[in-house]
């Protein structure tokens, strides 16, 4: 039994990987996530079911667009197969607990907030929201009350650090340090981790993005560097990782 629910926790990631896509997309440029249907990028036809379905349909139409031909991008099998694993990984590692639910959420808004910050530089608030009144119920249902309205302190205080640390980067560097996504996402990351594992998490995002953005300068990359993906992973790292980050926080108590 525990298989076939790995196995049910992979199909749904797959899925929600590929209504991601849509979101992550779509809702930047504010287009519409329901209307028009799902059609191919290159001659505008209407998918079917057929063509939409995860993973299976990108082997069976070998990568092309069933009526022009045209490339299918590899990126987005590879987002629904990793989704899927994860998803199922999640499942089999942690069960039906508080950890899977939440694990499942920051899974969810890696992939979301990559193809959005990487592609359009813009973090959606919804998933945001979302994950926060999720995060909230699920501490209720598990922990408890007073435990929920704690995360939401906790998240508060790391929210307005972010803003502190973003007024002064601007003063200092005379330019936007900080987005208002990741503002935003901070909050989540309070709301999660709590503090000082938050903030820990803040720290290992700036050694995460060092590399990327080495390279954008080395390359002469104008845009600005999208500074959620590697918080959103450093939020994985440390939640996944917890105890372990916790005795690193030992070491200077």
């Amino acid at each position: 039994m525990e298989y076939c629910y790995a196995v049910l926790f992979f199909f749904v990631g797959s899925i929600l990987s590929s209504f991601y896509g849509v979101l992550a997309t779509r809702a930047p440029v504010g287009k519409s996530i329901i209307k028009p249907r799902s059609h191919c990028s290159n001659c505008n036809h209407e998918l079917s079911w057929k063509d939409l379905f995860p993973i299976f349909s990108y082997l069976f139409l070998k990568g092309r667009c069933r009526y022009c031909k045209a490339k299918i991008p590899a990126y987005e099998p590879i987002l629904e197969l990793a989704m899927g694993i994860f998803f199922a990984l999640a499942y089999l590692y942690y069960g039906f607990s508080y950890n899977l639910w939440v694990s499942l959420l920051i899974l969810s808004l890696i992939d979301l907030i990559f193809v959005s910050d990487f592609g359009y530089m813009i973090i959606l608030d919804s998933p945001l929201v979302v994950t926060s009144i999720a995060v909230f119920i699920l501490k209720i249902i598990y922990v408890n009350f007073q435990n929920a309205l704690e995360s939401l302190l906790t998240g508060l205080i790391v929210f307005i650090f972010m803003i502190i640390v973003g007024i002064l980067g601007k003063k200092i560097f005379q330019r936007e340090a900080l987005g208002g996504g990741d503002i935003k996402l901070s909050f989540v990351i309070g709301m999660i981790l709590g503090v000082p594992h938050a903030f820990l998490a803040l720290i290992l995002s700036t050694f995460l993005a060092l590399p990327y953005a080495t390279y954008a300068i080395l390359a002469r990359i104008s845009r600005e560097v999208p500074f959620g993906p590697f918080i959103i992973s450093a939020l994985a790292i440390v939640f996944f990782y917890y105890d372990k980050f916790s005795y690193i926080l030992k070491l200077f108590y």
